[in-house]
């Protein structure tokens, strides 16, 4: 008896190990799998350790080989063709059972990262819809759409898979349960660009962006604590390193084209240090993918009255230096560019109904400046200097080559300041790619801010329609 139990717990033992010496794949290279076009695509996984791996990609005669190191894993990087409709697959052989993944699509691919804004599904959450989601949902059917959602994961130490997830063919039960942003921006692309798409999904609720990042990198800001490895996570998406750790870093390197992001909302009461944050965090990702600057897009959160779930208000807590922070990150990363959410804002809600426009907007910026396709507008009209004659600012504007208009509406939001930095209303009239400001009480005019409160409504907009975001000509505390 004691034999047969000592037998048992051997196998227990080794059970592990036999699992781990037997060819698998990370978790993301599954079936209807999207790799990036044209590009040495990495496949990896583990294997018995010093064992061959062969990769057989059916679009050509040429196979890849890679030898297990002495941890068991493997990688190859695979040459693939132009973007085409037709279905490929992608053979891995080793010791043991083969591997073999069909219906794979070769495209464009890209990474969409951020907080509950991005990761809000096409159903919407609880109480709160995405406007007009069923029906997209309901013709949301697209063989050359593809969907992947890195599973939640927020831990202490770095991981080298994620946890178990699909990639799905667009049709309605996956587009409902996908991210609703993404799912727009990948809607327009594929569309416009005739090829396949796939989207690489990545986001957690209510997250820091110092939960992204490695711990190396976090350690630079003052103040960020990187939890130990027994370390209890208390605020699972709000402790630097965790998401990076459990979902960002067993996805590095999967072949993309380009990223688009949607976070800040967590970090609106820290508005000094984000601009820089952001940048790293761009920094560090283009690092870890060692693809050079892929382009970068990213949302810009929408207006909201942040009182309503924070007992901190007004100066810093005002979530309008949160989206001129955002606006200036854009002169501190190359090959980047802000999609302007200031008309889509719910005064009682987070997380705007309206997501189409977010996610179409991106698509605008990365059809635009990274595929090179003209004749609609994609950037919004941008702060670029003031002068001032009198009591009144003139105000211009670049990427507003049609002028800018208000459809109709009134033109509000502006206000004036003289040396003294109280705030008034101002008057405000467009000129072409000029803003005209004035008030009454200011005499000497030095700085305007337009759109400046924590919930406030866009008035300016391109004549494409694209608003122009908050913005101040200021560097007051408040």
């Amino acid at each position: 008896m004691r034999t047969k139990h000592l037998s048992l717990l051997c196998l227990t033992l080794l059970l592990p190990l036999l699992s781990h010496a037997q060819l698998r794949l990370a978790s993301l290279f599954t079936d209807n799998m999207v790799l990036q076009q044209q590009a040495e695509c990495a496949v990896w996984g583990w294997a018995k350790a010093g064992s061959t791996i062969t990769v057989n990609p059916s679009w050509g005669k040429q196979k890849y080989t890679a030898q297990a190191d002495a941890t068991g894993k493997w990688k190859v990087k695979v040459k693939t063709p132009a973007a085409s409709y037709t279905p490929y697959t992608l053979g891995i052989s080793g010791d043991g059972p083969a591997v073999q993944l069909r219906n794979v699509l070769v495209g464009e691919v890209w990474l969409c990262g951020g907080q509950s804004n991005m990761e809000m599904p096409m159903k919407g959450f609880k109480g709160q819809p995405v406007l007009g989601s069923n029906e997209a949902i309901l013709h949301s059917k697209n063989d050359q759409l593809r969907l992947y959602t890195v599973p939640r994961s927020s831990v202490t130490e770095v991981q080298e898979n994620s946890k178990p997830s699909p990639w799905r063919v667009a049709e309605p039960e996956a587009v409902s349960n996908f991210s609703a942003t993404a799912y727009y921006f990948g809607r327009l692309l594929q569309e416009q660009l005739g090829v396949p798409v796939g989207l690489l999904h990545c986001s957690y609720s209510g997250s820091f962006i110092e939960a992204w990042m490695d711990a190396e990198t976090v350690r630079q800001f003052a103040g960020v604590k990187v939890p130990a490895k027994g370390d209890t996570i208390k605020l699972v998406s709000r402790t630097a390193t965790t998401l990076y750790n459990g979902m960002l870093h067993p996805i590095e390197g999967y072949g993309i084209k380009g990223a688009i992001w949607y976070q800040g909302e967590s970090n609106y009461d820290n508005p000094d240090e984000y601009a820089n944050k952001l940048a790293t965090l761009v920094k560090l990702w283009r690092t870890k993918w060692g693809m050079g600057e892929f382009p970068f897009y990213y949302a810009q959160i929408a207006p909201f009255d942040y009182t309503r779930t924070s007992k901190n208000k007004g100066g810093k807590y005002n979530s309008a230096f949160l989206r001129d922070a955002q606006r200036k990150a854009q002169d501190q990363i190359p090959n980047a560019a802000m999609a302007v959410l200031l008309d889509v804002g719910e005064e009682a809600s987070i997380h705007p109904m309206r997501k189409e426009p977010g996610g179409t907007r991106l698509a605008l910026l990365a059809l635009a400046q990274t595929y090179g396709r003209k004749g609609f507008g994609a950037l919004p009209p941008t702060y670029e200097s003031m002068t001032v004659k009198d009591n009144t600012v003139a105000v211009r504007f670049k990427n507003s080559p049609m002028g800018m208009t208000t459809f109709g509406q009134e033109l509000t939001g502006f206000e004036i300041a003289g040396a003294d930095q109280k705030w008034y209303p101002a008057k405000a009239s467009i000129s072409g790619s000029v803003i005209n400001v004035s008030a009454e009480a200011v005499k000497a005019p030095v700085a305007v801010r337009y759109a400046f409160q924590d919930f406030t409504k866009a008035t300016l907009f391109s004549n494409e329609g694209l608003p122009v975001s908050s913005f101040r000509t200021d560097d007051w505390a408040q």
